[in-house]
Parts: C-alpha cells; sequence; structure tokens
C-alpha cells in the first residue's frame, strides 16, 4: 500500500471532488473527468466502473448525480485501496472490488447495471518505452485486450445499458472491431486540444444491442486560441463548464453546447 508520505490530495471539479493520489505512478487528469461527464446516468440507476483506479470518475459523476448504485472494480489492490479511502471521505457509498475485470466474482456476475464506464489502457501491448512505475506502467498499457473489456461489459449491462469509454484517439479503429458483436448506436466525439490541431481523445457511448446509426460528432475543441499563450489555463467555455463546473457532456447532434 502506498505509504502516506507518498500521495498528494488532488481537487477536481473545482474542489467539488478531492482524492488522494500517488505521487509517483498513475494520476487521473482530465480524462476521468470527462469520462464521468459522458455518461448519461440518472439518479437511482446502476453504474460499474472497470478499471477504476483510485475512483475519480466515479466520485466526479457521483458529484453531478445523487442516488446511483456505485460499483469499481480495479485489481491493483493499492489504487483499489485509495479508491475505498476516497469514496470513505466523500461519504459516497460505493463498493470498490478488488478483482481483474475477467475474474469478476461470483456475486459481481449476477448484477446487472444500467451504465458501465471505463477508461482502458491507452497503449498497445509492445512497443514504446515502458514506465518506471509498475502502477502507471500497468494503467497505460495493455496486457487485457479491449475485445475482453467491451465482453464484459456487455454481460454486466441490462438490455439497452449503456457503456461509455475514453480512449486515445488512435485506438478508435480498435474499440469499434471490439463493439461490433455486442453494441450498436454508437456516437464518438473526438477531444482536440486547439482548432486545427488532431484529436488526441474520444469520448465513445454505444448501446447493449443497440441498433440506432453510427454518429461522429464534430470535435470538442479544449482550448481558446492556436497557441497557449498566457499564464494559467486557457480551457474554452464547454471544456470549463465541464472540468469545473460539473457540466454533462452534450451528446446531441447538432449539439447545442459548442459549434460545429
Amino acid at each position: 500500500m502506498f505509504a502516506e508520505a507518498d500521495l498528494t490530495r488532488d481537487a477536481f471539479l473545482g474542489g467539488r471532488v478531492q482524492a488522494w493520489q500517488p505521487k509517483s505512478g498513475y494520476r487521473a487528469a482530465t480524462d476521468p473527468v470527462f469520462l464521468a461527464a459522458a455518461c448519461g446516468a440518472q439518479a437511482g440507476e446502476g453504474v460499474l466502473e472497470l478499471g477504476c483506479g483510485a475512483g475519480v470518475a466515479s466520485l466526479c459523476l457521483a458529484a453531478r448525480v445523487s442516488g446511483l448504485h456505485l460499483i469499481g472494480v480495479e485489481r491493483q489492490a493499492d489504487y483499489a485501496e485509495l479508491a475505498r479511502r476516497n469514496c470513505n471521505e466523500a461519504g459516497l457509498a460505493m463498493e470498490v472490488i478488488t478483482a481483474d475485470l475477467t475474474a469478476l466474482p461470483p456475486a459481481l456476475r449476477q448484477e446487472s447495471f444500467d451504465h458501465i464506464i471505463a477508461n482502458p489502457p491507452y497503449y498497445a501491448t509492445g512497443g514504446g518505452t515502458a514506465a518506471t512505475d509498475q502502477g502507471r506502467e500497468a494503467a497505460l498499457r495493455e496486457d487485457t485486450p479491449l475485445a475482453d473489456w467491451t465482453d464484459v461489459a456487455a454481460r454486466r449491462l441490462a438490455p439497452k445499458g449503456w457503456l461509455t469509454m475514453i480512449q486515445a484517439a488512435d485506438r478508435l479503429p480498435d474499440v469499434l472491431t471490439a463493439l461490433a458483436y455486442s453494441f450498436g448506436t454508437i456516437h464518438v466525439l473526438p477531444l482536440a486540444s486547439r482548432f486545427g490541431r488532431p484529436a488526441r481523445r474520444v469520448l465513445l457511448k454505444a448501446q447493449k444491442s443497440g441498433r440506432g446509426p453510427f454518429t461522429l460528432l464534430a470535435p470538442m475543441i479544449l482550448h481558446e486560441g492556436e497557441t497557449h499563450e498566457r499564464d494559467g489555463d486557457d480551457y474554452a467555455p464547454i471544456a470549463k463548464a465541464i472540468l469545473r463546473d460539473a457540466a454533462a457532456v452534450d451528446w446531441s447532434y447538432p449539439p447545442k453546447s459548442h459549434p460545429i
């Protein structure tokens, strides 16, 4: 487990969420906040987070939507313990289970959920330079194939339930291939740092057994201006609303909250 001296307590959603994280290792930044904002869960619904880490995405979702039944699964025991601590200190009744998502406990395999959220590792197996910290490496480099993530999600979702993910843009073809068997009504929202820049992340939601069309939305531009020109952040209004004020992602088409 992490020593107290090796942790920092970090603020999300303008301070609405506080979470302990390791100084070295995998540290949540904006991605889990966008993931939480993209989930359309409503009060009273069940949400399962696969690979919850220190619990930041679920904490951010709970800060926006009250009355959820939340369960998180995390295979790294030290991060799972941080998630439990963060939930306890926030007064959030979220169960955190230490398990590999491909070997869920029998009791969890009997449950179904309205929503599943996930931030799978961005880097494919092999290639690149491994992170020196084992926890960071495990969080960022794929060990469990994306097809296993989507298969587990399909098994645990209720009929017509929704899977919401954030992933590196260059892995989108792999995600779509993994979703092909069990999911449809797929919506993809690219996240681009600035106007004219390629998207580095994508938000994606897909419905179990959905039959609606595939929709590729216009990119959400996260920062104003072509370059960073001043001290402090230069988030565009829609990104600032999500990251600071717990606004939800607008999945409508055409979107009402950011221009095409």
